[in-house]
């Protein structure tokens, strides 16, 4: 039995989500869907490539993947799916898959080519809907498709770093249901730059000289628990996806805080590491 995932930023308030189940089941009423997230930030390609990249591969091989982020065509923004992985992706060529095909070479790319057989002013329902279908049914992407080489990238994907290899920016792609911030900065590309030498990291007004393995280590647990005090303080961490992140411990926006609320900390916002010798 086929399944079909589905991550967008079409929020739970509208019929959007609702209505691409119903015509999925309407084609394939023996398919299986599965709701990664729809509560990606409008138009925010680097978050919901975020998302998409540490949930896929999770699934079954053969899984179809279909994304709704920005999707709307026009000559600058094509339709395009994927197999990656024993995976299939069907998006918008607008730098969303970047983010995992700089990891992994796709196995096949197409330019979706079927829209002058469909009108439609919401091409996740009428497009992607046609083509995770079709190949749910085993169909191949050459029939719904031209070959092409390349997708187009995200923009700042890969951290900046100075000639002198003395210090790194990074930028907030993701803030989670914790109010952690995640950066763009991967533990292997810290450690690349790093080679062991001693290193500060600014957000903001605040600084930190040490990356935890986890979120207790912030705990001494050596002091009674009535006579701690630490939730609410600020760490961080390589998280379970190995990106840097700025984390508060047992964050809570609504009573200790969060790393994005107490310290102010956005999406886009840059985040310095300086490398001493």
């Amino acid at each position: 039995m086929a399944i079909i995932t589905l991550t967008t930023d079409f929020g739970e308030k509208d019929h959007f989500a609702g209505a691409i189940k119903g015509a999925i089941y309407s084609e394939l009423p023996e398919v299986r869907i599965v709701d990664i997230s729809h509560s990606v930030s409008p138009f925010n390609i680097p978050e919901a490539a975020y998302i998409i990249r540490n949930a896929f591969s999770s699934f079954p091989k053969g899984t179809i993947h279909v994304i709704g982020i920005d999707s709307e065509i026009n000559q600058e923004n094509k339709h395009i799916a994927i197999k990656l992985d024993g995976h299939y992706f069907v998006c918008a060529n607008n730098g969303i898959m970047s983010m995992i095909c700089t990891e992994i070479n796709p196995e096949k790319i197409v330019e979706i080519n079927i829209h002058d057989k469909i009108e439609t002013s919401f091409p996740v329902l009428d497009v992607f809907v046609k083509v995770a279908c079709h190949i749910a049914r085993g169909g191949t992407l050459e029939v719904i498709g031209k070959t092409i080489s390349s997708i187009k990238p995200i923009k700042d994907l890969v951290p900046y770093v100075n000639d002198e290899k003395t210090q790194m920016i990074g930028s907030i792609i993701y803030i989670d249901n914790y109010g952690n911030v995640v950066t763009n900065i991967t533990k292997k590309f810290f450690e690349d730059i790093q080679k062991g030498r001693s290193y500060e990291i600014s957000a903001r007004n605040y600084k930190f000289k040490t990356i935890h393995k986890k979120y207790s280590d912030i705990v001494n647990f050596d002091i009674p628990e009535d006579k701690r005090n630490d939730e609410g303080r600020g760490l961080v961490v390589f998280n379970a996806s190995n990106y840097l992140e700025i984390a508060v411990y047992k964050s809570n926006s609504a009573t200790v805080g969060s790393a994005s609320t107490l310290m102010g900390l956005q999406l886009r916002d840059t985040i310095t590491i300086n490398f001493t010798k």
